[in-house]
């Protein structure tokens, strides 16, 4: 289709030559001067969101320009020329979105330094605690709406604030049959194979759609893999001219690696990819890794940045079935109906030799939204939304045990691995001969006033969460456009202990909580192109465990300071969207204070301010985008903490040539007073620029680079990681008029770069992620 535009362009360039020509002719031979009016048309490839309509968070099928929110939607064609395939990559055009590896496998997106919600279809998904959980698959991905701060009243309460990313399902057609097949090859063993096919039922009146998918991925990293099969099916059903009614399911097996990087690391490592080598010590001279253990170094290697810390006996899997409906009616010339339904199963079982245990038995979530919007004029709209979620979550888990510095990964893979002693296993409860895990809840059994066990995760709790809410939507005028929001959500939350030690009488405990949140905004147009905003909000959130859940503290309660996470946004910014014309630009300036849970289930107030800017031009045969986002982020007085304070407290002092060790021993757990530090693992500035231009009717090549600025990665910023580029080639040829073949080149200069392991910065002083070297890919797509 493309490419039959830019031929379309060619040919009306020539036919207003071919009409210039004649009017001279016939000036010259009449006497009588011919005036022709002429206009250039504007031929795009789809690469710009301007005229992507928004449908979900703040009301459906909304422009840009009436949305006062900083955002990015990725079109499908968008995704595929950019290639984006997780959720990570949208930093190649969205700011503010940079985020750390989460372990090798993102389930959650990072926007404005703090991890956001991830939903689709407006309605919120189980995707992991802390980011680490169920790796995403895009084959039921049509498109994804970036969108910057808390969650708007329509959508809810939740978890993460810092922004979310909504994804919309592919839709099945009721008027057209279309299909696609594509493959992919790419360097390490990486395959993948994807159908997606869709048809008419009854033209006009139903249709459907199916995409299956395939990836089987080897890896640059040791002992590290993945592969997912995706099966994905939509519906859709036009009852009569006022209704329609669109359902999708979709089946998702994964089995993939939990990749934590390198430890240990150093200014030297980061530099100069130097690694210390010795295995720590624990006080009572065991050489398993444990806690406080101590090393002293042998020696100083390169070290292969693909030696990371992986073991190949560990088994990582999980299963997920979804499924969405929306059914959409038009009751009168003035009231719509919009009724939204979900569905989640999910299922994980990761067992790891480094004793880190997660075992979801069972987790599911359903959830329904009423919508009922009516217009009682052109100018005012208002929404009221009826909310209801059902969250249940039986899992097991057992993370107090891991120890990450004392590993020498250059020694044998021995090394890595912890079993446990009779006495840690004294404060766990076998859950499968030789699978231990912490109870959820606390026991004293020798009655002196101590707890007796090791607490993590595990939980069987049950939640529902019911939300009012109302939106008011008005047009004062051509300029002036105002929109005010408010929600009001009860939580009605029971968690037990599952897994009871032998004899005691399982922990429990319910809490009843309500949360408010609220939006205001305003839009005025300086003039038909321009558009300046001001928007604020306010949202009480939650803090949950893995897949959703809610977990008993040492006190055997529900803490209320999961209830209890206030989070502010205040953002102005301008949008120039011209009719006529292949620009497309948006800033904006905000301050957001927002909570982050740490691993004990504490809070931690972070404020940050920043500047994000985007920019688009898509016209033959170019098209180019800019995204730059500059970001301070700091404690708000606020306390945090670290698996250690710094890497130097894993040494001793034996070989100062090396490094100057404290021997305080690592993993030794350090809490840091409340202070208004930078916050450690995000960079300050990063900039994207990708671009394109079609060379002929049949070829395209195009580049992408990215730029993030220095930052430190352990609160006290003993270690940083410095200025960073990557630059990626790409070419795609058309061989026939529905089959393309594209090569793309990634990290074109081999840079080594590095990213944090994890969000919220626990593990800055003894994890970091060694990005991808030079790769490359092929794929080949063929429509039918």
């Amino acid at each position: 289709m493309k490419y039959s535009l830019i031929a379309l362009s060619i040919h009306i360039v020539f036919q207003a030559q071919v009409a210039n020509a004649q009017a001279v002719a016939e000036t010259e031979a009449t006497g009588i001067e011919v005036i022709e009016v002429a206009g250039q048309r504007i031929i795009n490839h789809g690469f710009s969101p301007k005229n992507t309509k928004i449908s979900g968070p703040f009301g459906d099928d909304l422009a840009l320009a009436d949305i006062a929110r900083s955002m990015t939607p990725i079109t499908s064609a968008m995704m595929e020329q950019l290639n984006i395939t997780d959720l990570q990559d949208i930093l190649a055009i969205s700011p503010s979105s940079y985020s750390a590896s989460g372990f090798g496998a993102p389930s959650l997106p990072t926007l404005r330094g703090q991890l956001g919600e991830l939903f689709q279809d407006g309605m919120r998904r189980q995707a992991g605690n802390n980011g680490f959980g169920v790796p995403l698959s895009f084959n039921s991905v049509e498109q994804l709406d970036v969108i910057k701060g808390a969650p708007p009243v329509l959508f809810g309460s939740s978890q993460r604030n810092g922004g979310f990313v909504n994804l919309q399902s592919k839709r099945a057609s009721t008027q057209e049959s279309a299909a696609k097949v594509k493959f992919t090859a790419g360097r390490w063993d990486q395959y993948s194979a994807q159908l997606d096919i869709s048809a008419p039922i009854v033209k006009g009146e139903s249709g459907f759609r199916i995409s299956a998918e395939h990836i089987d991925n080897g890896s640059f990293y040791d002992h590290s893999s993945f592969e997912s099969d995706s099966l994905y099916a939509a519906f859709s059903f036009l009852p009569d001219e006022k209704s329609t009614w669109d359902i999708n399911v979709e089946f998702y097996q994964v089995e993939f690696t939990d990749n934590a990087g390198i430890n240990r690391p150093t200014q030297a490592l980061i530099d100069h990819g130097l690694y210390i080598t010795g295995q720590g010590v624990q006080p009572n001279g065991s050489l398993i890794p444990g806690a406080g253990a101590i090393i002293s170094p042998t020696g100083q290697v390169q070290i292969s940045r693909s030696t990371v810390l992986t073991d190949p006996d560990n088994a990582n899997e999980a299963e997920t079935f979804l499924l969405h409906s929306i059914y959409t009616r038009e009751l009168s010339g003035q009231t719509r109906l919009k009724n939204s339904t979900y569905y989640q199963h999910l299922t994980r079982d990761e067992i790891a030799q480094n004793s880190f245990v997660e075992i979801i038995d069972a987790a599911d979530t359903a959830q329904n939204r009423l919508e009922l919007s009516h217009d009682w004029n052109n100018q005012q709209q208002t929404i009221f939304a009826f909310d209801v979620r059902y969250n249940k979550v039986r899992g097991y888990s057992q993370f107090t045990t891991e120890a990450d510095d004392p590993i020498d990964l250059t020694g044998p893979i021995e090394n890595r691995r912890i079993p446990l002693t009779l006495e840690q296993q004294a404060r766990l409860v076998e859950l499968s001969p030789g699978v231990f895990v912490s109870p959820g809840g606390q026991y004293d059994i020798n009655n002196d006033n101590v707890g007796d066990f090791s607490l993590s995760d595990t939980t069987d709790s049950t939640s529902w969460q019911t939300g009012f809410a109302i939106q008011q939507d008005s047009q004062w005028s051509e300029r002036l456009r105002t929109n005010f929001g408010y929600r009001i959500d009860f939580y009605d939350v029971e968690a037990r202990d599952p897994i009871a030690p032998v004899g005691q009488v399982a922990a429990q405990d319910s809490i009843n909580k309500i949360l408010h949140s609220g939006q205001a905004s305003i839009n005025y147009k300086l003039d038909t192109d321009l558009t300046i905003y001001a928007a604020t909000s306010y949202n009480e959130a939650t803090s949950n465990s893995m897949a959703g859940g809610n977990s008993l503290g040492g006190d055997n309660l529900i803490s209320e300071q999961n209830f209890a996470t206030e989070n502010t946004l205040n953002e102005v910014g301008i949008k120039y969207i011209p009719d006529n014309s292949a620009w497309y630009l948006d800033g904006s300036i905000f301050n957001q204070r927002r909570s982050l849970r740490n691993r004990d289930g504490s809070n931690t107030g972070i404020k940050t301010k920043g500047v994000e800017l985007q920019v688009f031009y898509d016209a033959a045969p170019y098209w180019f985008n800019v995204s730059y986002s500059y970001l301070d982020a700091r404690y708000d007085n606020s306390a945090s903490s670290q698996s250690s304070s710094q890497i130097a407290d894993a040494f001793d002092n034996s070989r100062p040539d090396i490094i100057q060790g404290s021997s305080v021993g690592a993993p030794s757990f350090t809490a840091f007073a409340p202070s208004t530090r930078r916050v450690q693992g995000i960079p300050e500035q990063s900039l994207s620029v990708n671009g394109g231009i079609y060379l002929s009717e049949y070829w395209q090549a195009g580049f992408a680079a990215l730029y993030t600025s220095s930052y430190p990665l352990d609160y006290l910023a003993t270690v940083n990681i410095r200025d960073q580029y990557t630059l990626g080639l790409n070419t795609s040829y058309t061989i026939a008029e529905n089959t393309k073949v594209r090569f793309d080149i990634n990290n074109v200069t081999n840079q080594k770069n590095w990213r944090p392991v994890f969000e919220g910065g626990y593990f800055g002083s003894t994890l970091v992620f060694p990005e991808l070297p030079i790769n490359a890919k092929l794929t080949l797509t063929h429509s039918f």
